[in-house]
C-alpha cells in the first residue's frame, strides 16, 4: 500500500490549484446566494506569519470551503495592511526603501499562505500602500473634508518621542507607544481630526443590530463613555471670570468643598496675575506634560497644586472654596474642570484627605434616613471623615432640598443654579495626522493665504514622494521633499504648499473590506452593483485586541459614508468572532523577546499543512487560547493516516452501524461548522475514523467521509478523491446530506424525576414507546424507593427527554 506522504501530496495539489485558478470567484454572479467571510488582514512584517495567523486563517478557510460546497457564492479575500511604522523603522535602520521591503514581505506571506492550503485568490488582493488603493483612501478623506467630517486644529496630543509622531488615545498602552513601547508624552501639534464623536450615539445604539461577542460590545460602549449629567457655572471670586463643570451628580452640589482645573485649561493662564504661587504651579504643569492621558486618569498617587489667592463661589450656597490644578482632570474631557465632592466620590475623597480639605456629607442612604426619622440614628452635622457614600439616597445639609430624593434633586438643583442638563462622552475625535513618511499623503494643499483645499479627484492618487530622507526629526519627512512642493505649485500655482503629514495607518484599514469586491476598479472605490450585492460582511474573524481601534474606526467610516450617501448600510460586520492567542507548551504567550515563537513554516515542513490545520482547530474552541504541543500534532497526523488507510479496505457495502455513524457525523460536523465549533467537529470525525477499520465500508460512504473532512484537510482529501477515480475537485462537490433517521442516536439518556427532582437516568432505545419507558422506570431500584407506599397522582412525559412522576 502506498504510504501517506504529505509533502508530495500537498505540493502537488497546491501547484494544481494555482494552475487551474481553483479559487477564482465570479463576483458578478447574482444568482447564487452570497456569503462574505473576512479575515483581519495582516501587516507584512519581516517575521512572516505567526501561529495566530495560522489559527485564524484556517478557521475562515474551513468556513469558506464549507459554504462553497453548500452552494453559496463565497467571497473570501486576503490582502495586506502595508503602510505604517515597522517598515519605515526598518528603512531607517537599513537604508532600504520601505516599498521594497514591503513587497518582499508580501511575497513571503503569500508563499506561506499557499503552503497552508489557504484558498485565497491573490489576484484580487488589496495592498494599502499601493497608489491604486490609497487613491481611494484619499478620495474618501476629501469627501469627509467637503462634508465637514474632518477638520484641522492645534491640540495637545499623545506624542511618541521615539517614533517622532502623534498617536491616537487608542494607540497608547499604559503610557507607552503600542508600536515601539517607548514613553509617550503630551505635545501641542497641529493636525487633522475625524469627527468620530458626531457618531457616538449611533456607535452605541447600533451594536444592538449586530451579532458580536457581548464583552466586545460592552468594551466599545465603555470606551465611548456616554454619561448624562449637568453643566454648571462656577464664578471666580472678585473676578469676571468663570468656568463650567460637567457633573453626573448635581444632587451633591451643596457638598462641593473645592474645585479642580486641568493643567491645560486656558483659565489657568488667564488667572496668572492673581495666582500667588505661579512658579510652583508652572513647574507642576511642566511635569504633567510628560504624562499620557491614561497615566493621569489611572494614577494612584493624587497630585495637585492649589491656586493661592484664588477662590471659587459655589453657586448652590455662595460658599467660597479653594481652586486646584491637578493632572487627573483632562482638558479635552467634559469642560476641563471638575467640582469636587469628597464625601461622595472616591477620587475626590482621596485628594481631599491628602490635602486636608473639608469633607461635607450631603447624601444619606434611604436606610439611614429611615433610622434617623425613628430616632435611632442622628444625622451627621455635615462633616464626616470616616468614609464616603457614593450611592443614591436622600439629601441632607442641602438647604431647601433637604429630604428630596437624590435622583429628583439632580434636575431641581441644576435648574436652581441656572445650569443645563447635557450629555458627555469619553470618546475624543480621532487624530489621523502622522509626522512620518510611510503612509498615504493627506490630500490637502494650502493657498498662499493659508486656506486648506482638498486635492481634486483628477489629481488622485496624490502620490507619496520618493526624494525623502526617512529619518524622523519631529518634522514631517514630506516637508523635505522638493518634488512634492514643485508638484503642488505646478498644479495649483505659485505660493501654494502641500500638507506634509501622512494618514494614520488605521485610516487605510477602516474601509479595506469595501474594496475587496472590486479591487481593480479605477473609476469607483467599488461599483454600486457589487457594493449592493456583497456588503456588509457576513462573518468577520480576528483578534479582540482590535476592539478600541480598528473595529471602532471601521464602524465610524461606514456610518460617515452612509451619512454622506456613499453606502446604504450602517454596520460593516454583521457577525464577529474572535480567536484566542496561541501559547507555547508552558502556556506562555509567544513573543520574539521570549524566544518561544513557533514558525508555521517549520511545522508544515515536519507534519504537513493538513495536520497543522487540524491541530490548530482541534486544540480548543476558536475563542479560547491554544497551547501549542508538538506531541499532539502527531495525533492529528495519525488521524489523517487512518483516513488514508481506509481506502485500501473498501468493500461492496457499508455495515449498518457504520452507516449510522457516518450520517450522525455529517449532521454533527455540519452543525458544528455553522457554529464555528471546529474542535468538536474534528472530535466527531476522529471518533468516526476509529470505526472505519473494524467495519465494512463502501466507496460511496467513504466519499461522504472525505467530503466532510475536505474543508479541514484539503490536500489529503483531494488526493484520495482523485485516486478513487473522480474527475472534478472534491472542493467543487456538494456538501453531503444526512439521512435524518440514520443520524438519530440509537440510544438516548432519559431523565426520570419524582416530584420534579432527578432520581435516575436511563439509557433507552429511541424507538421504545412511552408506556414501555414508564414500566422500565418504575422497575428501577432508584425509583422504586421513592414510590413505595405512595399513590401516583400524575405522570408528565416529555418525548425524548424525561418522565416526571408526581406522588
Amino acid at each position: 500500500m502506498k504510504e501517506y506522504n504529505q509533502k508530495d501530496i500537498e505540493k502537488k495539489w497546491q501547484k494544481k490549484w494555482e494552475e487551474t485558478d481553483a479559487f477564482k470567484i465570479d463576483k458578478d454572479d447574482l444568482k447564487k446566494e452570497k456569503f462574505y467571510i473576512l479575515d483581519m488582514f495582516p501587516y507584512p512584517s519581516g517575521d512572516g506569519l505567526h501561529m495566530g495567523h495560522t489559527e485564524s486563517y484556517t478557521s475562515t478557510d474551513i468556513f469558506y470551503r464549507y459554504k462553497k460546497m453548500r452552494g453559496f457564492n463565497v467571497l473570501h479575500p486576503q490582502g495586506f495592511d502595508s503602510f505604517g511604522l515597522p517598515a519605515e523603522n526598518y528603512a531607517i535602520k537599513t537604508g532600504i526603501h520601505p516599498k521594497k521591503t514591503t513587497q518582499k514581505n508580501i511575497e513571503n506571506y503569500i508563499k506561506q499562505m499557499k503552503s497552508l492550503g489557504l484558498a485565497y485568490d491573490f489576484e484580487e488582493s488589496v495592498i494599502t500602500s499601493t497608489p491604486k488603493y490609497y487613491k481611494w483612501t484619499q478620495w474618501i478623506f476629501t469627501k469627509f473634508f467637503k462634508n465637514s467630517l474632518v477638520y484641522k486644529k492645534t491640540d495637545t496630543i499623545n506624542w511618541c518621542e521615539s517614533c517622532k509622531t502623534g498617536l491616537a488615545n487608542e494607540q497608547v498602552e499604559g503610557g507607552r507607544c503600542e508600536r515601539c513601547k517607548n514613553e509617550v508624552v503630551q505635545k501641542e501639534v497641529p493636525g487633522w481630526f475625524f469627527k468620530i464623536t458626531d457618531f457616538a450615539d449611533d456607535l452605541i445604539e447600533d451594536l444592538k443590530n449586530v451579532d458580536w461577542p457581548e464583552h466586545t460590545k460592552k468594551n466599545q460602549i465603555n470606551w465611548i463613555g456616554k454619561s448624562e449629567g449637568s453643566e454648571i457655572k462656577f464664578k471666580i471670586k472678585d473676578s469676571d471670570k468663570s468656568f463650567k463643570v460637567f457633573t453626573t451628580r448635581a444632587d451633591t452640589l451643596f457638598g462641593v468643598t473645592y474645585c479642580v482645573l486641568a493643567p491645560e485649561n486656558k483659565l489657568v493662564e488667564e488667572l496668572k496675575e492673581s495666582i500667588e504661587n505661579w512658579d510652583e504651579l508652572g513647574e507642576y504643569i511642566k511635569k504633567t506634560k510628560k504624562k499620557t492621558e491614561m497615566e493621569r486618569m489611572e494614577g494612584k498617587d493624587k497630585t495637585g497644586v492649589e491656586l493661592k489667592g484664588i477662590k471659587v463661589i459655589n453657586p448652590a450656597n455662595n460658599e467660597e472654596v479653594p481652586l486646584f490644578v491637578a493632572d487627573y482632570v483632562l482638558a479635552n474631557y467634559g469642560t476641563g474642570a471638575v467640582m469636587a465632592v469628597p464625601a461622595h466620590d472616591v477620587r475626590d475623597f482621596e485628594f481631599a484627605k491628602k490635602f486636608n480639605l473639608p469633607i461635607k456629607k450631603v447624601i444619606e442612604s434611604h436606610t439611614l434616613q429611615t433610622l434617623s426619622q425613628k430616632g435611632q440614628y442622628l444625622s451627621s452635622n455635615g462633616s464626616d471623615d470616616k468614609g464616603i457614600y457614593t450611592g443614591k439616597g436622600v439629601l441632607v445639609n442641602s438647604g431647601k432640598f433637604n429630604g428630596m430624593d437624590s435622583e429628583e434633586a439632580k434636575k431641581a438643583i441644576t435648574e436652581f443654579v441656572g445650569g443645563k442638563v447635557t450629555t458627555n462622552y469619553r470618546l475624543r475625535d480621532w487624530s489621523v495626522s502622522r509626522q512620518r513618511y510611510w503612509g498615504a499623503p493627506i490630500p490637502i494643499v494650502y493657498s498662499p493665504e493659508g486656506e486648506a483645499v482638498a486635492v481634486p479627484e483628477e489629481h488622485l492618487p496624490w502620490t507619496l514622494p520618493e526624494d525623502v530622507d526617512f529619518v524622523p526629526t519631529g518634522t514631517a519627512p514630506l516637508a523635505k521633499s522638493k518634488e512634492l512642493y514643485t508638484r503642488t505649485e505646478k498644479i495649483f500655482g505659485k505660493g501654494w504648499t502641500p500638507e506634509t503629514d501622512t494618514l494614520d495607518t488605521f485610516v487605510d484599514s477602516s474601509w479595506y473590506f469595501l474594496r475587496y469586491p472590486d479591487p481593480h476598479n479605477e473609476k469607483e472605490f467599488c461599483s454600486k452593483d457589487r457594493l449592493k450585492h456583497w456588503l456588509p460582511v457576513d462573518l468577520y474573524i480576528g483578534g479582540e485586541e482590535h476592539t478600541y481601534m480598528h473595529l471602532l474606526y471601521a464602524r465610524f467610516f461606514v456610518k460617515a459614508m452612509y451619512k454622506i450617501g456613499l453606502l446604504n448600510f450602517k454596520e460593516p460586520f454583521l457577525k464577529l468572532r474572535h480567536q484566542g492567542m496561541v501559547l507555547d507548551e508552558k502556556g506562555v504567550k509567544m513573543s520574539k523577546s521570549k524566544g518561544n515563537v513557533i514558525n508555521p513554516d517549520e511545522m508544515v515542513e515536519r507534519f504537513g499543512a493538513d495536520a497543522v490545520r487540524m491541530y490548530m482547530m482541534f486544540a480548543g474552541p476558536l475563542e479560547d487560547d491554544v497551547m501549542w504541543d508538538e506531541n499532539k500534532v502527531v495525533g492529528t497526523y495519525r488521524f489523517l493516516e487512518k483516513i488514508w488507510k481506509a481506502k485500501e479496505n473498501l468493500s461492496n457495502d457499508t455495515s449498518a452501524e457504520l452507516k449510522r455513524e457516518i450520517h450522525k457525523s455529517i449532521k454533527k460536523v455540519s452543525e458544528d461548522i455553522e457554529e464555528l465549533r471546529f474542535n468538536t467537529a474534528i472530535a466527531q470525525m476522529m471518533s468516526l475514523a476509529n470505526k472505519l477499520k473494524s467495519a465494512s465500508l463502501a466507496k460511496s460512504e467513504y466519499e461522504l467521509v472525505l467530503k466532510i473532512l475536505a474543508p479541514f484537510a484539503p490536500h489529503i482529501t483531494e488526493e484520495i478523491w482523485s485516486g478513487l477515480g473522480n474527475k472534478n475537485s472534491i472542493h467543487k462537490e456538494s456538501w453531503p446530506k444526512y439521512d435524518d433517521i440514520l443520524a438519530r442516536d440509537k440510544k438516548i439518556n432519559f431523565v426520570i424525576q419524582v416530584n420534579g427532582k432527578l432520581r435516575d437516568v436511563l439509557e433507552i432505545d429511541t424507538e421504545v414507546s412511552e408506556e414501555e419507558i414508564k414500566k422500565i422506570a418504575k422497575k428501577s431500584d432508584k425509583i422504586k424507593k421513592w414510590l413505595e407506599g405512595k399513590e401516583i397522582k400524575k405522570e408528565i412525559f416529555v418525548k425524548g427527554k424525561l418522565l416526571n412522576i408526581i406522588v
